[in-house]
């Protein structure tokens, strides 16, 4: 059993206690009277077979106490669930969505995570909504388990009493990867959730932003993909072989001088295998944008701004950006692909995955199935423009270029 940390789920720990000691007792003095009627009259000890009378008071007393013994553990359990559904006036809300295969925990200040990190000594409201299919919310060490219907908004709540880590579980079954639907709940001291929840990445959420604003994601990856530019991914310190403009090799690191000069001068040190296509930003970007820039990248930068959408909206449990196909199709080389796909009345019909298909694939997803697969993906039609805008900005940075 997991250690319990979380004051209600003694009254939950207590409850199975008693229903399991009470099932033992009964089991064994069941198991004792039978074993001596057995023994008592048996035919050698009782060889006339006799006509024993009723007994009232025998009736009376393995009717009552029986329902004395039922009575005693209902209560011992409604008392249990009472404490478990009592949430506390002024607990920490956090909004929590189940879908195909993974979480996404909502704070009120609207910072998203795929992890849930709470404060110690804190009652937390959980908000619970599930997008496609049923889920269960499933943390052990709290004896925290609820059933998630679509269309049902449920809560429950909980309060540690220690920092740790803790697991957290789809306790019903969902679908083809349901044993990869886990998080983890990170509780941790008031202070360390402050800075938490409050955090931004300051410099390196502007070089991400500005990255995106001139256009580098079109052609570069983040991911180690290499398609119409070489991959940004790891980009600092490595060595490159480049070559010069009077043609001769050589090999440059990856430093901050060499990032902000690709960038200004690309031509200047191209690297090697690679078209001179990069047209030069030089007169257009400011000082503090190429600064900004240059330190993301050396800092190891966190990936395409819609990487961390296609996360959180949990659209990596089913597809891959490695070339490989999962549940869904891959996101690596889909737009611009042309692909068969069909209807709910069967007809079918050849498209090119372009922004309109992007979108309507997002928001209405039964409309056309692509051929080879299953009408699984929940609709996401409320889903904010902002979003599915990044969303298809970084399907297009991992495809063919060519939509």
């Amino acid at each position: 059993m997991y250690p319990q940390v979380f004051s209600a789920a003694k009254e939950v720990d207590q409850a199975f206690l008693i229903i399991l000691g009470f099932s033992v007792f009964i089991l064994v003095a069941v198991t004792a009277t039978m074993l001596f009627f057995l023994w008592r009259y048996h035919h050698k000890r009782h060889p006339n077979a006799a006509d024993i009378k009723g007994s009232v008071w025998l009736e009376i007393v393995w009717t009552g106490l029986p329902t004395i013994i039922v009575l005693g553990l209902f209560w011992t359990g409604w008392t249990s669930f009472q404490a478990m559904r009592t949430i506390p006036e002024g607990a920490m809300e956090v909004q929590v969505e189940g879908r195909m295969w993974s979480w996404l925990f909502t704070y009120e200040n609207g910072k998203s995570a795929p992890e849930l990190v709470v404060p110690v000594n804190t009652p937390i409201k959980l908000n619970l909504k599930a997008r496609d299919v049923i889920h269960s919310f499933y943390i052990p060490a709290m004896r925290v388990k609820w059933d998630m219907v679509p269309g049902m908004d449920t809560e429950v709540w909980f309060e540690s009493d220690k920092t740790g880590e803790f697991d957290i579980f789809c306790a019903e079954y969902c679908g083809l990867k349901h044993a990869d639907m886990l998080a983890v709940l990170r509780v941790v001291e008031q202070g360390t959730f402050d800075i938490w929840i409050n955090e931004t990445k300051k410099s390196g959420q502007q070089g991400l932003k500005l990255m995106e604003e001139y256009g580098c994601f079109d052609c570069h990856s983040m991911d180690g993909s290499e398609d119409v530019a070489p991959t940004l991914m790891n980009l600092a310190g490595k060595e490159l072989l480049v070559i010069r403009p009077d043609g001769t090799e050589a090999k440059v690191t990856a430093d901050e001088a060499y990032i902000k000069q690709s960038i200004m001068e690309p031509g200047a040190l191209l690297v090697k295998d690679w078209d001179d296509d990069m047209p030069s930003f030089a007169g257009e970007m400011s000082k503090d944008d190429l600064d900004f820039i240059a330190q993301y990248l050396m800092t190891g930068g966190e990936g395409h701004p819609g990487e961390k959408l296609a996360d959180e909206e949990g659209c990596l449990a089913c597809h891959t950006t490695t070339g490989e196909d999962d549940v869904g199709p891959t996101f690596k080389g889909l737009f611009g692909e042309t692909r068969t796909v069909t209807n709910e009345a069967g007809e079918s019909k050849t498209v090119k995955i372009d922004e309109k298909y992007l979108r309507e694939a997002i928001t209405n997803p039964s409309a056309w199935i692509p051929e080879g697969y299953d009408d699984g993906m929940p609709p996401y039609d409320d889903i904010d423009e902002e979003t599915l805008e990044g969303l298809i900005k970084y399907l297009k940075s991992l495809g063919k270029g060519d939509g």
